[in-house]
């Protein structure tokens, strides 16, 4: 007797949705490990999770979510608080994964799983550190690569002989690696050369060449000027935030003067802009992808 997926998706239809947001809130739980941890260059493996104080963390209170609440955000050990971004992460990626699965076929799904938990590692990792590690800009591109060639349908080629199918696919990825690389390192070449400063890090060079190979280069544009929209916002109402409260929010963009020094939000002060592009590329991703392609194309048809 073999399994059939379609029969067994028909007979329980909530059975996988259920499924990827208890991955998804698993997974996010080692996305918090992952962000603390690889700026500091210590393990993502070893040691087990551990509070502040040195006490490692029961399994009963490192459920997914749930624990944070059952605590009321304090640590059982000592009674040190500690953020609502821990659950917030696991809410996040549970969110994603169950929409990655409900919207594409199961092959990709599972590549908007990963492109999903790398831009997450990396929105908060520049949000906090103003760095992305090169495992998620230089490491994502070429997994975005070799995966657009084995997943076809990754970039909606469902060509009938697999080999045209990956090779249209494999196209793509490239295509948005190299347009969404070259069109910010132009963007930051020519504001470095108007503002006598770096205006972007080569870090979001990278990091929009990696969303661009698996968006395509669609995307990639996309993910650049998405990603302006959302860091005005953003800034924005942090800014309204820190005025009224006198306090940073949690998700509030580190912010550093000239000479690197942390700073609060104000004009002149360097924002990271990576947690902004990754924002517009799951945008893009997950719901702009197809009006993107018909805008494109009816901008192309314009000037045949």
């Amino acid at each position: 007797m073999t399994f059939d997926y379609a029969e067994f998706a028909a007979a329980f239809p909530w059975f996988f949705p259920v499924f990827a947001g208890i991955f998804g809130a698993i997974v996010g739980s080692f996305l918090n490990v992952v962000i603390y941890r690889m700026p500091l260059e210590k393990s993502i493996v070893t040691p087990g999770s551990h509070c502040a104080c040195g006490a490692p963390i029961k399994w009963y209170d490192n459920i997914p979510v749930f624990s944070w609440f059952i605590l009321r955000g304090k640590a059982r050990c000592c009674g040190r608080p500690y953020s609502f971004r821990y659950p917030f992460i696991e809410l996040l990626t549970a969110a994603l994964f169950t929409t990655s699965w409900l919207m594409f076929p199961p092959a990709k799904a599972l590549c908007g799983m990963l492109f999903a938990s790398c831009l997450i590692c990396a929105l908060f990792i520049d949000l906090d550190h103003m760095i992305i590690p090169d495992e998620f800009t230089i490491g994502l591109g070429v997994i975005g690569v070799v995966l657009s060639v084995f997943v076809p349908s990754l970039h909606n080629q469902y060509d009938e002989l697999f080999f045209i199918g990956a090779l249209q696919s494999g196209i793509i990825s490239m295509q948005g690696l190299l347009v969404g690389s070259g069109l910010v390192l132009w963007i930051a070449l020519v504001a470095e050369a108007l503002l006598k400063k770096e205006a972007m890090g080569f870090g979001d060079v990278k990091f929009v060449g990696a969303i661009g190979a698996f968006t395509g280069w669609q995307g990639a544009v996309f993910a650049v000027f998405g990603g302006a929209v959302v860091g005005t916002v953003w800034i924005a109402v942090a800014w309204i935030w820190q005025k009224l409260s006198g306090k940073k929010s949690p998700v509030t963009p580190r912010t550093e003067n000239a000479e690197g020094e942390p700073t609060d939000l104000g004009f002149g002060a360097q924002v990271p802009f990576g947690p902004m592009l990754a924002i517009a590329g799951l945008m893009h991703f997950f719901y702009f992808n197809a009006w993107m392609d018909d805008y494109f194309a009816e901008l192309a048809a314009m000037f045949q």
